[in-house]
């Protein structure tokens, strides 16, 4: 037996000592039996590795997609629940898989795992495609003897993701389109029909006596096709770019932007709740599987880019070195809803945190379908008069001194 010195949280009061276990996992279940949220857990008069954060995306060139990660899985939890052995089953999934990539990083699996790798360990070595809670999971599996079991959480906490993924950008898609389409009628009529209308109105020696909206669109025009347009849109490109340069080098500029990002009308809501339920699906699986809840906090950080939730996850892991409740240093984090306070509260004082933050997880994603429903159902009428209003408007301008002249004729 191994001695292991803890620190955690025991029903809203901080609190550490030793306890005597086979290996860490064996110490992590002995604790969480006694209702204890891990903070540190490491073994006697030996410091504890320090594991290297890893980023969560699924596809940074690797080869492979994310829903052949999912499918894999996916078929990989299916076929040990069904009582197959590992190493058949990832030689069997290798011959199913037409993904090259995936394919060759499970050929690399099997190898390493007939070497005697533990199966994280062969997992772990594919870090850009198998993020960090991944291969928590998979340890946690394989301590426990309930691999089945850690796969379909993996599967769970993948799937999760890409829905979150997909909606967010089917959100953006529809009136990002809208707008496109808007603003090509735009500059095609000022380019193509507006000029059609100056040759008339020029033979028809009314170039200088035309209402101020029609002068105005004859301007814009006449600017879009000289070289005016061509400096403009350059304009355009470099402002992008060099805005895209300060925020990825400034760190005082990224931290403004993504703070107007979450404080944004409507988007801002829906990126916000889809961060919280991409954060607490990941508090929640590596709780489960007794994860420390400092390590947790860091991974977790990982999940999003956003400079000023990341902040906050950077405080709270500070704050709980220090001895701090966690509902206390998420309520002091203001990006950090109090619903989300209060649940992780209620986990914090009954000791099971890990399904807690399930529930704040289920709460977010359902609020983030809301979100989105309610998005399209706003954007779509909004985007319609925003077109109207604008090719419409355009169309007025340049049909009103026709008018004009059939009312002095009449």
């Amino acid at each position: 037996m191994l001695n292991f010195e803890y620190k955690g949280i025991s029903h809203g009061k901080y609190v550490e000592g030793q306890i005597e276990a086979l290996n860490n996992s064996e110490a992590a279940h002995k604790l969480k039996e006694k209702k204890v949220i891990i903070t540190k857990l490491t073994q006697a008069k030996k410091q504890k590795p320090v594991v290297k954060k890893e980023k969560t995306s699924l596809t940074f060139g690797t080869g492979v997609k994310a829903k052949d990660i999912l499918v894999f899985c996916k078929q990989f939890s299916t076929m040990l629940r069904a009582g197959l052995p590992v190493l058949n089953t990832l030689e069997m999934l290798e011959n199913q898989t037409t993904a090259k990539g995936m394919k060759k990083i499970i050929g690399t699996i099997k190898k390493d795992l007939e070497s005697g790798n533990a199966l994280s360990k062969c997992f772990e070595k594919h870090s850009k495609v198998f993020d960090t809670v991944v291969v928590n999971l998979i340890k946690a599996g394989e301590a426990s003897g309930k691999l089945d079991i850690f796969l379909n959480r993996i599967v769970t906490n993948l799937e999760k993701k890409e829905k979150i993924k997909s909606q967010i950008k089917s959100a953006f898609f529809y009136p990002g389109v809208l707008l496109t389409v808007a603003v090509g009628v735009t500059v095609f009529m000022l380019m193509n029909v507006v000029p059609t209308f100056v040759e008339m109105y020029e033979g028809m020696g009314m170039g200088d006596d035309l209402p101020t909206p029609t002068a105005v669109i004859m301007a814009m025009s006449e600017f879009l096709r000289s070289s005016g347009g061509l400096i403009l849109f350059i304009s355009i490109i470099a402002s992008i770019i060099i805005f895209k340069i300060l925020v990825s080098k400034s760190y005082g500029i990224r931290k403004a932007w993504h703070a107007t990002i979450l404080k944004l009308p409507i988007f801002g809501n829906l990126m916000q709740k889809s961060i919280l339920a991409k954060v607490s699906i990941v508090l929640g699986n590596l709780n489960q599987a007794g994860v420390d809840l400092i390590e947790s906090i860091d991974i977790a950080k990982s999940t999003t880019t956003n400079t000023i939730v990341v902040e906050a996850l950077e405080n709270i892991k500070k704050g709980v070195f220090s001895g701090e409740t966690l509902t206390d240093l998420f309520t002091k984090e203001k990006v950090f809803p109090s619903t989300f306070s209060q649940l992780i509260s209620v986990g914090e004082q009954t000791g099971s945190l890990d399904d807690m933050f399930g529930s704040v997880a289920t709460y977010y994603e359902e609020e983030f379908d809301v979100a989105v429903a309610n998005l399209s159902s706003l954007i779509e009428p909004i985007m319609i008069v925003f077109m109207g209003i604008t090719i419409g408007g355009l169309m007025l301008a340049m049909y009103a001194p026709i008018f004009n002249v059939g009312a002095v004729i009449n």
